[in-house]
């Protein structure tokens, strides 16, 4: 049972950025899940601050992301970074230690949910609880989980692309593919190194994307200028990208999400494939945003998808509503400390 007194927090600890929820006040924070330490394994800067240093750090400081493809790369680390966001969510109410609840991958092994509720615990919370992202985004995007009818969540973030078919309040088929967000980036610097000779930063990549990256051709094409390092001269040089080109460099990214969305409905019975083909598929986490991603998949899979409201935020509001509801939804609850 939830102690009256304990604040909670829900946490959506993921690969590229971390978002604190507070039932009753929302989303609190919402920073990049990055940690910058010192050669003598200092912590220096974390979230927003340690950010900024990526890229720009000298020898002796490292700005890293302790997750990796949605699980901890670096315990360590991983601790300092939940114990800063805990504590600054927390400032309000520091006498009583919080509840929290933690999301995770659907592919997650139990040593790793373990991983999780240790950090959790070491980093100062009271309780700590891990769900499976797809069951906290459902939640989250106002879908009636415990229905005995069939819902398919895909849930796109920065580390993994996790898909679900959703019944009776548990997940009947699951796939988590470590290709998404950061994978699309990852395939932009390594486009534009082939064919334009100019090394670009993972920040400049992730602008590309947002500002004219897209799933589908357009037929008026976005553009943009990025800045770069000449990998011929070695000097600065800015040049001109193109959405197509975009959705050329990233194809082979995007096939591979939509094929761990087509296995997830090879496992899928009948009955709930039937309903959703009827209520069609939904999108949540920041890389469901890409442009043309729903029609792309509509085009792949023959059924209709959309995006959430509030995509990004599923997984955290999600993880809100699970603690005030917590006898409700204690079957899809892991593991407790």
């Amino acid at each position: 049972m939830l102690d009256r007194f304990s604040p909670k927090l829900g946490i959506d600890l993921g690969t590229t950025n971390v978002l604190v929820y507070v039932p009753g006040a929302g989303v609190v924070l919402n920073e990049p899940s990055v940690v910058a330490v010192s050669d003598d394994n200092q912590v220096l800067a974390v979230g927003a601050e340690a950010k900024s240093m990526i890229g720009r750090t000298p020898e002796n400081i490292r700005a890293y992301r302790p997750m990796k493809d949605g699980v901890i790369a670096d315990y360590r680390v991983t601790e300092a970074m939940l114990r800063y966001f805990i504590k600054k969510a927390m400032s309000r109410y520091q006498i009583f230690r919080p509840e929290v609840m933690i999301s995770v991958p659907a592919g997650v092994t139990s040593t790793e949910k373990r991983a999780v509720v240790e950090a959790a615990a070491k980093a100062g919370a009271k309780n700590a609880y891990v769900v499976k992202e797809p069951i906290l985004a459902a939640i989250g995007a106002g879908v009636p989980i415990y229905e005995p009818e069939g819902h398919m969540i895909v849930d796109v973030g920065g580390g993994t692309i996790d898909t679900a078919v959703i019944a009776l309040g548990g997940i009947v088929a699951a796939n988590s593919v470590k290709c998404a967000g950061n994978r699309i980036d990852a395939a932009i610097i390594d486009y534009i190194k082939k064919t334009q000779n100019l090394a670009i930063g993972e920040k400049t990549a992730e602008e590309v994307k947002i500002t004219i990256g897209s799933a589908l051709p357009l037929s008026e094409e976005l553009t943009m200028n990025i800045k770069g390092r000449d990998l011929v001269t070695g000097l600065p040089r800015t040049t001109e990208v193109k959405t197509n080109e975009i959705v050329r460099a990233i194809s082979r990214e995007l096939r591979t999400m939509v094929k761990a969305i087509k296995d997830v409905f090879q496992d899928t019975p009948p009955e709930l494939a039937s309903d959703i083909i009827d209520g069609g598929i939904i999108m949540t986490g920041g890389t469901s945003q890409l442009r043309n991603f729903p029609e792309l998949i509509r085009r792949r899979t023959g059924v209709k998808a959309q995006v959430a409201d509030q995509a990004l935020f599923c997984v955290a509001k999600g993880t809100g509503v699970a603690l005030e509801h917590l006898n409700t939804y204690k079957r899809t609850i892991l593991t407790k400390r």
